[in-house]
């Protein structure tokens, strides 16, 4: 069950408007939250970061936080979710339906969507790690913007998938900034390295989470931008995003990052994640 412009529909009955902006430009904006045992993880970071979005494109949300934040739960309870399920939930809202042109149109009524699937954790992929390769980041200078602009994304993820590699690391005359469709973290000397959050990367809720739950335990964190060759001599890598949570990587361009391995600093951060993960949705 879906959520659609005020209307629960089933997906076979789904019609986009030939000008909704979303579907012309990528004209929206959208948010994909964790849905642990039935409940939703960091919603109101989530909501905060769709508002924020909202204003940095110009598009004015009618919706307040509380009817948002009813709509999402609306959208679990009518996909039947239990306290057994794990899920994703995402959220997308476009400017609206105006006549093609690069203006932005006023006086037009934003179209929202939403809808949620099941989806288990990464377990497996935690405990062996990704492989990945470097690849420039081509996407544009707004990152930090949630938006449907997504093609960049694509495309320097289907470069590292045609190379073999599961996931690309990006960077921008060789500063390195993050990955295809989350943040990036190299471990050096027992500390933490990350681009800052700035325009050139996403203000990711689980990179954040990482630096509260590492600062918390004694972990310095560096977030200062790093070159290629600081990448080569990290002692470990990971990703981090709503559905990858901690996600090592062991290896880049063929050669193995530190031993190889899922590295002890990694371990560490996975089970922190994990632990608030059910303070925040055991309660």
């Amino acid at each position: 069950m879906l959520y659609v412009d005020g209307k629960w529909v089933e997906a076979d009955e789904l019609a986009v408007h030939p000008e909704d902006r979303g579907y012309n430009f990528g004209d929206g904006i959208y948010e994909v939250v964790r849905i642990y045992k039935g409940k939703m993880y960091q919603w109101d970071a989530h909501l905060t970061r769709l508002f924020r979005s909202a204003r940095e494109i110009k598009l004015d949300l009618p919706w307040t936080a509380a009817e948002l934040t009813d709509i999402a739960q609306q959208l679990i309870a009518k996909n039947n979710l239990t306290t057994d399920d794990d899920a994703t939930l995402y959220l997308q809202v476009t400017r609206g339906v105006a006549p093609r042109l690069h203006d932005i149109p006023s006086g037009i009524r934003p179209v929202i969507m939403g809808f949620v699937r099941r989806k288990e954790r990464p377990l497996a992929d935690m405990k062996k790690g990704l492989t990945a390769k470097l690849v420039e980041d081509i996407r544009w200078l707004r990152c930090d913007i949630k938006t449907l602009n997504l093609l960049g994304a694509v495309l320097v993820k289907q470069y590292a998938k045609d190379a073999g590699a599961q996931e690309s690391i990006l960077h921008r005359n060789g500063i390195i900034t993050e990955c295809s469709a989350s943040n990036l973290f190299a471990v050096k000397d027992n500390a933490l390295y990350t681009h800052p959050a700035d325009h050139l990367i996403l203000h990711g809720i689980t990179r954040q989470t990482v630096i509260d739950l590492a600062k918390a335990n004694g972990i310095p964190v560096h977030e200062e931008a790093f070159d290629i060759q600081f990448l080569k001599q990290a002692d470990e890598l990971f990703l981090s995003s709503t559905t990858a949570e901690v996600m090592p990587i062991v290896a880049v361009d063929g050669q193995p990052v530190g031993s190889g391995q899922v590295g002890p600093m990694v371990q560490k951060l996975q089970q922190l994640f994990e632990q608030h993960i059910y303070s925040e949705v055991l309660v």
